[in-house]
């Protein structure tokens, strides 16, 4: 059976997903910070995507995931991308709800629950609870770009998000997992998910400096990366149509 098939298993609620590359200073204190937020609150797993780490990142997680049961690593045999990490975690999760951070620490676990809250009390409307970031710790280069990027971005799709570029974010395991998928699926969720009839709830969450190292993956506020993606984007969302509703007939 396909992993995107597989059904969810029920004693698990909740799975957090961590794509990482050479992350190996960074991976022990994020897991504390994150069993920190959830322990007591939600049945869940932490699904670290190792994404052809060439670091100690595979041998500090072995060491905690013999001390923890509900740590999971899948691992890429070379560096795919944050995309195609992000989506090996989802297929592998076991929990309905799966949310998401990036693994240098600058997503601060504490707005977990916010997020899987906002996903639980929106019930079937709401597919998307996404963090948007206040008080970035970017370069003032980087904040003209993203700022340019954004604004380019919801003139053309009209998603209605004001950082797309924020690594925590809450979905729904099944509605993840109908989308088409393409690299860069990750920067465009709340456009996606508007294109297929769910509502976002927004966040509001503080950046912070990573913990240690350097970035590993591209940002999305370097707009000339992102072009041709946002044109993709935006032929799928004007060739959606609706959806028909069916129903099987019986004698």
């Amino acid at each position: 059976m396909s992993p995107d098939l597989l059904p969810s298993d029920p004693a698990v609620a909740v799975s957090i997903v961590v794509p990482v590359r050479n992350e190996a200073d960074n991976v022990a204190p994020l897991i504390a910070e994150i069993v920190a937020a959830l322990d007591g609150r939600w049945a869940y797993e932490i699904i670290y995507v190792n994404d052809g780490s060439t670091d100690a990142t595979p041998e500090r997680l072995i060491e905690i995931m013999k001390q923890r049961g509900n740590l999971r690593q899948i691992r890429h045999e070379i560096s795919t991308g944050q995309s195609a990490a992000v989506r090996s975690g989802v297929r592998a999760a076991r929990g309905s709800i799966v949310a998401t951070l990036d693994g240098d620490g600058q997503n601060n676990p504490a707005f977990l629950p916010d997020l899987i809250s906002a996903i639980e009390r929106g019930g079937e409307r709401v597919g998307l609870a996404a963090g948007q970031r206040v008080g970035r710790k970017d370069t003032g280069f980087k904040k003209i770009q993203s700022r340019i990027a954004n604004g380019v971005r919801n003139a053309i799709l009209r998603d209605g998000t004001r950082d797309t570029g924020c690594g925590l974010k809450a979905f729904r395991r099944d509605v993840f997992l109908a989308m088409p998928y393409f690299d860069g699926l990750h920067r465009f969720l709340p456009a996606l998910m508007r294109r297929e009839g769910y509502g976002i709830a927004y966040v509001d969450v503080t950046d912070r400096p990573r913990h240690s190292g350097v970035s590993n993956y591209g940002f999305f506020d370097r707009l000339w990366i992102g072009i041709m993606d946002l044109a993709g984007v935006w032929w799928l969302i004007r060739r959606k149509k609706p959806t028909p509703i069916a129903t099987e007939v019986t004698p």
